[in-house]
């Protein structure tokens, strides 16, 4: 762990979680927000002591909110999680925004999700308030123009169900005539239909679309 004046910087998940798991115990405030679910992903090594993952599915006593990205929602397991933590009291949102991949905790504490290097991401956790301050002023900006869970959901039923079968036939580099034919689309449905996968992927490109399916484990 390095120190530099209040700011920690942590390497990877355990690291993180023995630091912080007093501060998620006793926090009744989260705010999250994630590209998709492997940012904040536990990584515990078999009998480790370090305490529970930091967002909990039951928020009984404390209020958590967590916006992600439209990506989360084209992995039906990602859905199914996201539908759980929902019902179980956390608010959930979507936004097509770029977000700042970050945990606020009962406004005092930001833990900011760093690079990855050599296969172990960095975490900086800092209590200074007026870093905490200013990442909250962003977050709270991303909760009120982001979309709740179910709205985005039933939005992009349909896409998810495609995703699969469109980032193969892109991966194979047939013509959008010969996809199109594949999946019953019309050319321009097809296209669209590619266009709000890349969307919802954060993606530029068709390649780069396929290197973030990857990413989120969807081909």
């Amino acid at each position: 762990m390095e120190l530099t004046s209040q700011v920690a910087v942590v390497r990877g998940e355990e690291e993180l979680f023995a630091r912080t798991a007093h501060l998620f115990a006793a926090a009744t405030e989260v705010c999250c927000a994630a590209n998709d679910l492997n940012t904040w992903v536990r990584t515990r090594a078999a009998g480790s002591t370090t305490a529970p993952a930091p967002l909990p599915a039951r928020t009984s006593g404390r209020r958590v909110r967590k916006i992600y990205r439209p990506g989360v929602l084209l992995s039906p397991a990602s859905t199914r999680h996201l539908t759980e933590v929902s019902a179980a009291g956390a608010e959930v949102r979507i936004t097509s925004g770029e977000i700042n991949e970050t945990i606020i905790l009962d406004r005092r504490v930001v833990i900011l999700a760093g690079d990855t290097a050599a296969g172990t991401r960095s975490y900086s956790v800092i209590p200074l308030p007026e870093v905490v301050q200013g990442v909250l002023s962003l977050f709270e900006a991303a909760w009120r123009g982001a979309t709740d869970l179910a709205v985005y959901d039933a939005q992009t039923a349909e896409l998810r169900q495609l995703a699969p079968r469109v980032l193969e036939l892109l991966a194979s580099g047939c013509k959008d005539e010969t996809a199109a034919r594949a999946l019953g689309l019309g050319v321009r449905t097809y296209r669209r239909r590619v266009a709000e996968l890349l969307a919802a992927l954060g993606a530029d490109s068709r390649f780069q679309a396929g290197v973030r399916a990857r990413e989120l484990g969807l081909v």
